[in-house]
């Protein structure tokens, strides 16, 4: 992958966040937080497959930042958006003594995403929440733009509130780990962008599908740029 930094603004007044887009940008977490001025403990907020892939790297930079780190692991999947797990991870946080200046940070998906945002917002009243999604949908969807929840019984999302992440960290070289069906399923929802916003950059995705379904560097970075900055200023 690409090197080279790319940036979105979220611009929100006094909650306005930037995205990072860099290859290697896991290694970099804990400098990353260090530069937002994130003093506090943070837990990572996790599932099983993710946690043995990636989790590793992310703590090794929190701790080399000088952070003291939990990993709290959730299972796979949307049986992990309930209320049983948000308290399973509020419990984490009580027994680890976490405060209103600690730090949750999402390491996954959309589901994982979702749930650790919200037990941020309700944790003392909302703590700082950071996201680094590892699927193309939730990193060019369900990072951005501050919706966290889980599910009830008899419906899905019902449960759940606003609060934006004060960073989002999107790391391309999580995709190579994907299932073909998942890359697929994140590039749906890229070129549903280009279809509701923007022209010239659906014409790019189709120019550019087969580098895309193979994870070529530059169009894989470009279009996760162009899809925040769409839903950025959806937002």
């Amino acid at each position: 992958m690409s090197s080279a930094e790319h940036r979105v603004r979220v611009s929100l007044a006094e909650r306005s966040y930037d995205i990072l887009i860099k290859a290697g940008l896991l290694r970099e977490v804990g400098r990353r937080l260090r530069d937002l001025g994130l003093a506090g403990k943070v837990a990572v907020v996790t599932n099983p497959v993710v946690a043995r892939l990636y989790a590793p790297s992310v703590l090794r930079s929190l701790k080399a930042a000088g952070y003291q780190t939990l990993m709290i692991v959730v299972p796979e999947g949307e049986r992990a958006k309930s209320l049983r797990w948000v308290s399973a991870i509020l419990d984490e946080l009580v027994r680890a003594r976490f405060e209103r200046g600690s730090v949750l940070l999402a390491l996954g998906g959309g589901v994982v995403g979702d749930l650790a945002g919200f037990a941020a917002s309700i944790f003392v009243r909302g703590i700082p929440f950071v996201q680094v999604p590892t699927t193309l949908v939730s990193q060019v969807d369900s990072s951005v733009g501050g919706k966290t929840g889980v599910n009830h019984p008899l419906g899905k999302n019902l449960i759940g509130a606003f609060h934006q992440p004060r960073l989002v960290l999107i790391d391309p070289d999580t995709l190579g780990t994907l299932p073909v069906r998942e890359r697929v399923a994140g590039l749906a929802e890229v070129i549903k962008y280009g279809m509701i916003e923007d022209e010239k950059f659906f014409a790019y995705l189709e120019r550019r599908m087969a580098d895309l379904l193979k994870l070529e560097s530059d169009a894989v970075v470009h279009a996760i740029t162009r899809s925040c900055e769409i839903k950025a200023s959806v937002v």
